[in-house]
């Protein structure tokens, strides 16, 4: 009854007050009408007939609901990552509606989703010093994140948790969010792996113990009694092939086996229940030599654990009922080495994977292995954004999303610089993950290689340096988090190996360096656990264990105890030349020093041995019948790569119907 504007939020397959607005015609929400996770904000005026307006944040349902709040939060000034990376909320005295506004939006793809994985040692000891474990307080703050973010679905922690054994009160917070829990793709049936080894599991053997399993799903199936998609099909035990060979007819009864068991314990057909079948590493194998599974499930198609998608549809494959869905990686443990350290997600690498799914019709269901959660930040930020709706971005606006994110988490003052320096850095990791990185990986001699890709860490680290000494001290908890501290530990792990890379050199050939390298590696060493240590100081110790994650003395593809300081060589001897600089110049690319008369225009030279072209740098882009050529911005290790648009192309027929570009080289 106040005179005021109101604020009216509800869904419309539940709020009486919102069915009423509507069937008085005071709101129109036939955007929204049967819609999956719809909303749409209004400003409506005269609402209750007393000449007082309100401001309308509809869902279709209530995750719908849901993301129109969040939305109309953000706009406010609130970043989804406010209490993750403690982003402040700056405090302004008014907030200004549009009265003319009229936003509405939905998901294009339906389920869009984070799976905590590798989570130990960072996350669990993090989430056990604050609240006790993966427990229901832990994943309050979790869906609250993913809400905000328009997330709807989860894989749970895995590594020695399970989510509906550790804390009854997970369920009950799953519902209250209604976030849709699954599990990963070698936990069939609503089991985490680790209730194997808590309950006496004997052999995870289908053709040995297939009484045990039947009832380990069942029970699994019986208590999961909130929203959920059903992983289906079996792994070797530990996340293994399940045999040398491919054992197809086995598969298939197991399957079925599961099938049976989800209709038994729901009362209702298995149809009815979402499923995902996981075409993970060896389990492609099945599918490629013709196995299937009934159409409503849902084939989950995946990377190949660094970010390469290895199948998709065909564009012309006849469409299947449960459609396709994506498992993408933002980390891994495995072979030849674990990545779970430090971002390494370049947004248009991102991009371009997830808009070759797109394109294909994957679009029922995308999911990320985030790690931690943090330091992905940014990757997940842009991810979930593009599952929304992956029309939005295309590959001439990724800078202007990075751009617009560190507005929303760091102000509008250094905005492009900051995003220029997360633009770079993540560039740069991805070129080779800090767990690959050694003192062998750049070469010391060729065009002056390691100390250019070094310089190249520093100039950003410099930059993000002064943003630091700049920024409002508000923002300065935040800016070490997904900033500084990422940039200056990447920086720093290079110039420690760079450092080892000159000690070896000079001790192989004998040459006796005026600069002490083995005493700046240790330096760099010791500053790697000082980085860490601020970071885990940050806010009165709330992140601390956050970024304990070993990284520096891998021997192998898993991951060292404790971070080990490289071997080094200390030697004198007056036989040793004393010389410093003993790099090659670099040399130029396009070396134009015997061009021959009437060259062409953009025509390319050898130097020395080599004929070096950017891919961009093509002499002509010839387009074809349905296809031509496009760049993509600052995609790879250098400047830019090129693709097809569309990336759908099929083979042409003939030349003249094809897209393509030449180069001209001398």
């Amino acid at each position: 009854n106040s005179s005021k504007p109101a604020i009216i939020i509800g869904s419309l397959d539940s709020s009486a007050v919102i069915k009423q607005l509507v069937q008085s015609k005071k709101i129109n929400t036939k955007a929204i009408d049967n819609k999956w996770e719809a909303f749409t904000i209004q400003y409506v005026k005269n609402y209750n007939n007393k000449n007082h307006d309100a401001l309308v944040i509809i869902g279709s349902d209530g995750r719908g609901t849901a993301f129109g709040v969040f939305t109309a939060s953000r706009q406010m000034g609130v970043s989804p990552w406010n209490w993750w990376a403690d982003v402040p909320v700056i405090e302004n005295p008014n907030l200004y509606i549009n009265i003319n506004a009229n936003l509405t939006d939905a998901p294009k793809v339906k389920y869009r989703g984070i799976f905590i994985n590798d989570e130990a040692p960072a996350l669990s000891n993090w989430s056990k010093e604050k609240f006790g474990g993966f427990n229901h307080k832990f994943y309050d703050k979790v869906f609250e994140l993913m809400l905000r973010l328009n997330a709807n679905y989860i894989w749970p922690a895995m590594w020695g948790s399970a989510f509906y054994d550790d804390d009854s009160l997970n369920i009950n917070i799953a519902k209250k969010y209604a976030i849709v829990i699954g599990t990963s793709h070698h936990e069939p049936l609503m089991r985490a792996h680790d209730e194997w080894r808590r309950y006496g599991g004997r052999q995870w053997n289908y053709l040995t113990n297939p009484a045990q399993l039947d009832s380990f799903w069942t029970k699994g199936m019986q208590r999961a009694t909130n929203e959920k998609i059903v992983t289906i099909g079996m792994r070797g035990d530990g996340d293994e092939p399940m045999s040398e060979g491919t054992a197809t007819a086995l598969l298939e009864t197991i399957v079925e086996k599961q099938r049976s068991i989800i209709a038994q314990t729901t009362g209702k057909p298995a149809s009815e229940t979402p499923q995902i079948w996981a075409l993970y590493k060896e389990v492609q194998d099945y599918y490629d030599k013709g196995m299937r599974v009934p159409e409503d499930v849902t084939l989950l198609i995946c990377d190949d654990n660094w970010g390469n998608i290895r199948r998709l549809p065909k564009p012309d494959e006849k469409p299947r009922k449960g459609g396709y869905g994506i498992y993408y990686h933002f980390d891994y443990v495995g072979g030849p080495r674990n990545y779970k350290w430090i971002n390494t997600n370049h947004i248009p690498r991102i991009w371009e994977q997830m808009n070759l799914a797109w394109k294909h019709n994957v679009n029922n269901l995308w999911i990320v292995n985030v790690g931690d959660i943090k330091p992905m930040e940014l990757p997940i930020s842009f991810f979930l954004e593009q599952a929304w709706n992956p029309d939005r971005f295309n590959q001439n606006n990724l800078t202007t999303f990075v751009e617009k994110w560190s507005t929303e988490q760091l102000g509008n003052k250094h905005q492009k610089s900051i995003a220029q320096i997360l633009n770079l850095y993540t560039k740069y990791n991805a070129r080779i993950t800090p767990e690959l990185l050694d003192q062998n990986t750049f070469s010391l001699i060729n065009y002056d290689e390691f100390n250019r890709v070094t310089k190249e860490y520093n100039r950003i680290k410099n930059l993000s340096d002064s943003i630091f000494n700049l920024i409002p001290a508000a923002y300065k908890n935040a800016y070490f988090q997904l900033v500084q501290y990422p940039v200056e530990a990447s920086a720093n792990l290079y110039n420690m190996y760079y450092n080892v890379a000159r000690n070896h050199f000079n001790y192989k050939h004998k040459i006796q360096s005026i600069t002490p390298y083995p005493q700046k590696v240790q330096d760099y060493f010791l500053h790697d656990a000082e980085l860490t240590k601020q970071y885990h100081e940050l806010n009165n110790g709330k992140w601390n264990h956050m970024m304990s994650q070993t990284h520096i003395g891998y021997t192998y593809w898993q991951q060292p105890v404790k971070n080990v300081m490289p071997t080094l060589y200390h030697f004198n001897t007056d036989s040793a030349k004393m010389i410093e600089k003993i790099m090659l110049p670099i040399l130029s690319i396009n070396n134009k020093k015997f061009v021959p008369k009437n060259a062409p225009e953009n025509t390319f030279f050898q130097n020395e041995n080599y004929v070096s072209i950017e891919a961009a740098s093509f002499t002509r882009n010839i387009a074809g019948k349905n296809a031509r050529y496009v760049e993509i911005p600052n995609l790879g290790k250098t400047i830019s790569a090129i693709t097809t648009h569309p990336v759908t192309i099929g083979n042409e027929k003939t030349d003249k119907e094809t897209a393509r570009v030449e180069y001209d080289f001398y």
